[in-house]
């Protein structure tokens, strides 16, 4: 599979060969548990463990009321200037947009 950037080819034959196309860049995990991060990706490995920099943490709490059975939603944010997120967590990694 090829991807074009502009003028120049990048060839994507794995999928962590886009992951590498992210490194030094921001980009958004999402991981279990309603948690979402977006940070600027230094380091990862096959099991897509990864150590973010510059991170927003975004955290999703749903509170149910036991007598009425009401909902309500509230996220809880964070900045921390540097993260490992342990692979087995991560749900989706999505680099960043790339205009042409």
């Amino acid at each position: 599979m090829a991807q074009t950037a502009g003028a120049s080819l990048t060839m994507v034959e794995e999928p962590l060969d886009l992951v590498k196309l992210s490194l030094d860049e921001r980009i958004y995990v999402k991981l279990r548990g309603d948690r979402e991060l977006r940070g600027r990706l230094h380091a990862y490995d096959q099991h897509l463990n990864m150590v973010l920099g510059e991170v927003e943490e975004t955290t999703t709490i749903v509170d149910v009321d036991e007598n009425t059975q009401h909902q309500s939603v509230h996220t809880v944010n964070r900045k921390v200037p540097m993260l490992f997120v342990r692979g087995d967590g991560v749900i989706l990694v999505s680099p960043p947009s790339r205009s042409s």
